[in-house]
C-alpha cells in the first residue's frame, strides 16, 4: 500500500505578474477614454521628462514627485502595440521568474531593474523634454534575471512556412541572445529607429543579470530546503 506523505512545501500563489499585467491594461484603457489634450496632459505629469531629473534641473516640493515618474512611467504605454508587446514579454518571461523568486521579489525587481532603466535614459536623453513611458527596460530587466535564472530553459513559437504553421523551441539563451544584439544595435543607431529608448532595455538588461548572480545562490539554498 502506498501511503501519501503531505509536503511542507507548497507551490507560491502568481499574483505579482497578472497584477502588473491587470495594472497596466487597465491604466491603457483609461487613458483612451480620456480626450488628447486630457491625455498627453497625464503624460507629462506621470511620465519621466528628462529635463525635470537631471541634475542642475530647478527643484521645488514638487521633487519627490518627479522622482515618483520614474516608477509611475512603467504602467503608461503610448499605444497598443507598445503595451500588447511589453505585456507579452512579461507574461513569457514574468511568470516562469515568478514562480522562483516569488511575488513579492519579482516586484521588486521589475521596480527597480524598471528604475534603473529609465535613470539610464534620462541621462542619455539628457535636456529632451521627451517623456519616457514604458515597463520596456522593467522587463529586459526580468529577461536579464530570467536568462542567470533559467540558463537551459528552452522558448516555443510559431514560425509560418508556406501554408503551414510549424512549431520550434529554441535555447533561451540563443534567442535573449539575439535579443540583446539588437538593443545593443539600436541603442547605437538610436533614433533612426524611432521614438525609443533603447538605452533603456540595455540598462534594465543588465541590471537583471547582475540581479540573477547575486541571488541564484540563494535560491538554490531555498529551493533545496523546501
Amino acid at each position: 500500500m502506498f501511503v501519501r506523505v503531505p509536503s511542507r512545501y507548497r507551490p507560491r500563489p502568481i499574483w505579482a505578474t497578472p497584477l502588473l499585467v491587470l495594472l497596466s491594461a487597465g491604466i491603457f484603457l483609461w487613458l483612451m477614454g480620456l480626450d488628447p489634450p486630457a491625455r498627453l496632459q497625464v503624460l507629462e505629469d506621470w511620465g519621466a521628462v528628462p529635463e525635470r531629473l537631471v541634475p542642475g534641473s530647478p527643484w521645488s516640493l514638487a521633487g519627490l514627485h518627479r522622482l515618483a515618474t520614474l516608477a509611475s512611467a512603467l504602467l503608461i504605454h503610448a499605444d497598443a502595440l507598445h503595451l500588447v508587446g511589453n505585456l507579452l514579454f512579461l507574461l513569457i518571461f514574468g511568470l516562469p521568474a515568478e514562480r522562483a523568486l516569488g511575488g513579492f521579489r519579482l516586484f521588486g525587481l521589475f521596480l527597480l531593474g524598471g528604475i534603473v532603466a529609465n535613470l539610464a535614459a534620462v541621462f542619455a536623453l539628457a535636456q529632451s523634454h521627451s517623456v519616457i513611458v514604458g515597463s520596456s527596460g522593467a522587463v529586459s530587466a526580468l529577461i536579464g534575471a530570467y536568462l542567470i535564472l533559467f540558463p537551459h530553459a528552452r522558448l516555443g513559437f510559431v514560425v509560418p512556412l508556406g501554408l503551414f504553421l510549424e512549431f520550434v523551441r529554441t535555447p533561451a539563451p540563443l534567442m535573449i541572445g539575439v535579443w540583446a544584439a539588437l538593443q545593443l544595435g539600436f541603442t547605437v543607431v538610436g533614433p533612426g529607429f524611432g521614438a525609443v529608448a533603447w538605452v533603456a532595455h540595455g540598462a534594465g538588461f543588465v541590471y537583471g543579470i547582475a540581479y540573477g548572480l547575486a541571488s541564484r545562490g540563494r535560491l538554490r539554498r531555498m529551493h533545496r530546503h523546501a
